[in-house]
Parts: C-alpha cells; structure tokens; sequence
C-alpha cells in the first residue's frame, strides 16, 4: 500500500499561533483553501483552524477576528498522520475523527496535508465513497 507522503499535498502553509484570525483569513484567501495548520514557533503542529471555526467561533459569538488569536482556537490534541504511514491508516483516521483533512508530519514537523480530495484522486471510486459516506455523517452533508 502507498505511503501518505505519496499523495499528500507537499506545499502546506501553517499560521502561526500567534497571528490574529484575520490573519489566518488572508492566508486562507490567498491560499485559496478553507483550512489551515495552525503551528507554534518551533513548527510543531498544535491545531487545525478552518474558515468555518472562524465564522462560527469568532464573528458569529461577537469577537474580533483581529484580535483573536490563532491559539485561541487550537483546543485539544490535534489528529495528524506520519508521512511514512499508509493511506488506509489515513483513510481509517480521517473515518474515525470524520475530518476531511489531516496534517502530515515528520520528525513531529509539518510536511504537508493529505484531504479527502487527494485520496480521490488517487484511490478506488468504492473506497472513496465509503470515506466520503463516514466523513459526512457528522457534517450532515
């Protein structure tokens, strides 16, 4: 079976803790994504934010997306794969967490993402649909 790092998007950005949810806005516009990594100072992965955590945790409670920090939204252990693990324990990860995206790690460093898409593009229709189908339980799409 192929490694995650064969089919993982190698060109990740990651905010950093410190920078504002607007911050983490820009990036995504530009970036033209709807989620990010969010990473400590040292690289080390420490959440995952998304243009919906944005919405929902920050301008519809009220706050300000300029002030809010990244960090603020980074609660919990993050899930995130080995680039050397194979795709079905990625497949079977992103099932399980029902996320749609995974960071990919090495040397506990982020090194790239692997999402849903990437695993479509490159995996059996059957498979596909079978993580689609427990991905978007939760999601209710």
């Amino acid at each position: 079976m192929s490694a995650v790092r064969e089919f993982m998007t190698t060109d990740a950005r990651c905010v950093r803790e410190t920078e504002s949810l607007t911050d983490a806005a820009r990036m995504m516009m530009d970036l033209d994504c709807g989620a990010l990594p969010i990473c400590g100072d040292d690289g080390k992965l420490k959440g995952m934010i998304t243009d919906r955590d944005i919405v929902l945790k920050c301008v519809a409670a009220g706050r300000d997306p300029g002030q809010m920090m990244a960090r603020e939204l980074a609660a919990g252990k993050p899930f995130c794969i080995d680039a050397d693990a194979n795709v079905g324990a990625a497949i079977d990860m992103m099932e399980q967490h029902q996320v749609r995206r995974l960071p990919v790690i090495s040397d506990h460093k982020l090194v790239g993402i692997i999402s849903q898409g990437d695993i479509a593009r490159n995996y059996s229709e059957q498979r596909v649909g079978e993580l689609v189908e427990h991905i978007s339980e939760r999601h209710g799409v």
